[in-house]
């Protein structure tokens, strides 16, 4: 369930970081939207381990 969850907050978090992209805005922030996006999915895989 919470494998689900983190990977569609990884999908909201890639799409804020394109929009961002898109209307310049510093590349900060749309790295740290990136980087976010990679640590939910990292999440995501995690709780699909045996013993969660």
């Amino acid at each position: 369930m919470w494998s689900i969850i983190l990977m569609g907050a990884a999908g909201l978090l890639i799409g804020g970081g394109i929009s961002f992209h898109q209307q310049k805005r510093p590349r900060w922030v749309s790295i740290s939207f990136y980087v976010l996006a990679a640590m939910a999915l990292l999440a995501a895989y995690l709780f699909t381990l045996p013993g969660n």
